[in-house]
């Protein structure tokens, strides 16, 4: 452990010692508001899309719903729950088996059923069969409950679980843009939660600061930030983007055995699912040993401080995705083989929708503009040709004036 160079991160360390978790502030009242503010806009969606349900796989599509986790991580790539919402009816909520009583109490639940699962590794030769039973279980209540309605918002779903209900003439959607812009406008509740996520992100941070010695690795590093999460109710890292030194460049490398030598810059991005399923995507670099920068990491520090600058300055409700572009910071030459390729993107339960990418890719973007109460992560990744790469993200709520950073964690320079 380190002497703290930089008194101001000694102060997101937590407070409530090295060996306790750090209490969350977060009300009940608070999570219930929440909770009745994220499934009426699903149910708004569904209406202006003249949907009669959104029949949800994605666990973090069913968290945003109904506020129940369970698996989240095996259950992304093992659809074995689900959940189906009515526009104008009941939230029905398919749990797997001898998991239902994780619903209990959840008021945005009205109905509770055990989950048909039909995968081929759980049902082998006899998936036809159970899709077969587990579709006429979907289309009955698209029959009770959807006004003859038979339009289905679906997030994603397996080919035969597709066939089977078209067979039956449900007409299935494409449900990931309804959920998309229904996740992307927060409500305040959210945003305190949000704030919380952002707070225990940032003690992990602390920790990661804080042990930032030479000898250190990178993996170390990582499961600072994770334990940090882990004991104060976090959930999971996307990734695991903590690099330093030559690793560092070209980006994506995910965090090794290498240990850290005095003066290599440390980079990372955390892309945490924090305390009640929100994300803290952040992302800093300094050096190992917290040596004074070199004048080569310093110039290319300062191009990313001022690149994130220069973008968040231009954020605001009713500017759109293009307008944003045309004015958005330009990566010198030097820099531009090594860029990030996103500019700003969503954030909430994970990533979201929108992403606009850096002016060099924008051609590949997409329409759009900003709105009130989006959460927003700036984003800046500088590296030339052998050098380091300084990786810097932010998140902030969009407001009709501007933005308000959520973030606090300091910057080195």
């Amino acid at each position: 452990m380190t002497v703290f160079k930089d008194d101001r991160k000694r102060a997101y360390l937590n407070a409530e010692g090295a060996d306790r978790p750090l209490v969350s502030p977060v009300s009940q009242e608070t999570r219930l508001s929440a909770r009745r503010y994220r499934i009426a806009r699903i149910r708004q969606l569904l209406l202006e899309h003249d949907c009669a349900a959104a029949l949800l796989y994605d666990p973090v599509n069913i968290r945003y719903a109904f506020d129940n986790p369970n698996m989240q991580v095996w259950t992304l790539h093992n659809p074995v729950r689900y959940a189906l919402i009515f526009a104008e009816g009941p939230g029905v909520m398919f749990e797997f088996k001898g998991s239902e009583h994780l619903c209990a109490g959840l008021e945005t639940v009205d109905e509770l059923r055990t989950a048909t699962g039909w995968t081929y590794m759980t049902s082998g030769d006899r998936a036809p069969e159970k899709v077969s039973r587990w579709a006429d279980e979907i289309v009955d209540l698209v029959a009770t409950h959807g006004g003859g309605n038979k339009r289905v918002a679906v997030d994603r779903l397996d080919l035969l679980g597709l066939r089977v209900l078209e067979e039956r003439d449900v007409v299935v959607i494409d449900g990931y843009p309804l959920m998309e812009h229904a996740r992307s406008v927060k409500s305040p509740d959210e945003i305190d939660i949000m704030r919380w996520t952002l707070r225990v992100c940032e003690a992990g941070m602390a920790r990661m600061y804080e042990h930032s010695v030479p000898g250190v690795t990178e993996q170390e590093l990582l499961a600072h930030l994770q334990f940090e999460n882990t004991r104060s109710g976090g959930e999971w890292l996307e990734t695991r983007l903590v690099t330093c030194g030559p690793n560092t460049n070209p980006w994506y490398r995910e965090a090794s055995d290498r240990p850290c030598q005095a003066g290599e810059m440390i980079a990372f991005d955390t892309d945490m699912i924090g305390p009640y399923g929100y994300c803290a995507d952040l992302s800093r670099s300094w050096t190992c040993g917290h040596t004074p920068m070199t004048t080569r990491q310093r110039d290319l520090y300062r191009a990313a401080v001022d690149q994130i600058e220069h973008n968040t300055s231009l954020i605001r409700s009713g500017v759109s995705f293009a307008q944003f572009n045309e004015q958005s910071w330009r990566i010198p030459p030097r820099f531009e083989p090594y860029r990030y390729s996103v500019a700003v993107h969503g954030v909430g339960m994970g990533d979201e929708w929108p992403v606009v990418l850096l002016h060099p890719d924008f051609e590949h973007s997409h329409g759009g503009c900003f709105e009130a109460n989006m959460v927003i992560c700036v984003e800046s990744l500088i590296a030339e040709a052998g050098s380091e790469s300084i990786k810097l993200e932010i998140q902030v709520l969009v407001t009709d004036s501007g933005t308000e950073r959520l973030d606090s964690f300091p910057f080195e320079i």
